[in-house]
């Protein structure tokens, strides 16, 4: 499949940030690197979901909803559009606990980016939908489908396809947009790197290795965003099962 060649790239991303740790004299850095790693990955995981699925509930509710429905939708995309991820972060960790509302840092930093990313992908998706060519509208109302049906059968699955490429370049923002989860105490991938640096002062070595992680969980999601793309392509092109 033309994936492969970055399934191999990611293979050997993972190997020379591996070599590089252990020709550096870091093996006994290598598992709290390798720990940050998983927490930066559990964060990209988790805020990719919840971007999902503010963006098509956005995105939706924006397109057909009613207008007080439509007015949040807005409000949501513009605000976390038009604001720093940072100042986001920030905002939730420090400032919602004046309100009487404590969350853990690993909920605030998935919840801070999935919204962040959710309110670019919530254009995405509408841009997708939007493409979608009106005769299949006129041809669901001919089949006096419901909108829901019209959405989920006919238009959803047509524009699914064109959107995921976008998706993917969402999707590896938010995994570098994670090194900013550090200043509010997780220890990912970002966090263990400074932690090390400041203790042995290996700058080049520490900060080598961890851009090579970030380079390999890059190419993982590229190839799965690919492998997506392919097995949705094929279903559209064989249509719906019946």
């Amino acid at each position: 499949m033309a994936h492969r060649p970055l399934v191999v790239c990611a293979i050997l991303a993972f190997t020379a940030g591996l070599v590089i740790a252990s020709f550096a004299g870091f093996r006994e850095f290598l598992p709290g690197l390798l720990e940050g790693a998983l927490v930066t990955i559990e964060i990209t995981v988790g805020g990719s979901v919840l971007a999902v699925i503010c963006a098509f509930v956005a995105a939706l509710s924006k397109m057909y909803g009613a207008w007080p429905v439509r007015g949040l939708a807005v409000i949501y995309i513009e605000v976390f559009r038009g604001t720093s991820a940072l100042v986001q972060l920030f905002w939730l960790f420090f400032v919602l606990p004046r309100f009487g509302i404590t969350l853990e840092p690993l909920t605030v930093a998935i919840l801070a980016l999935g919204l962040n990313v959710g309110a670019y992908g919530a254009e995405v998706v509408r841009g997708a939908v939007s493409a979608v060519p009106r005769g299949q509208w006129e041809a669901t109302v001919a089949l006096n489908m419901s909108r829901f049906q019209a959405l989920r059968r006919i238009v959803l699955p047509q524009a699914l396809v064109p959107m995921i490429p976008p998706w993917g370049n969402l999707f590896i923002e938010l995994l570098k947009t994670t090194a900013l989860v550090s200043l509010i105490t997780i220890s990912d991938l970002a966090f263990k790197a400074q932690e090390m640096n400041a203790t042995t002062y290996r700058t080049v070595e520490i900060f080598s290795i961890v851009l090579v992680f970030y380079l390999a969980i890059a190419v993982l999601i590229t190839v799965a965003m690919r492998s997506l793309e392919w097995f949705a392509a094929r279903g559209l092109a064989r249509g719906p099962a019946q």
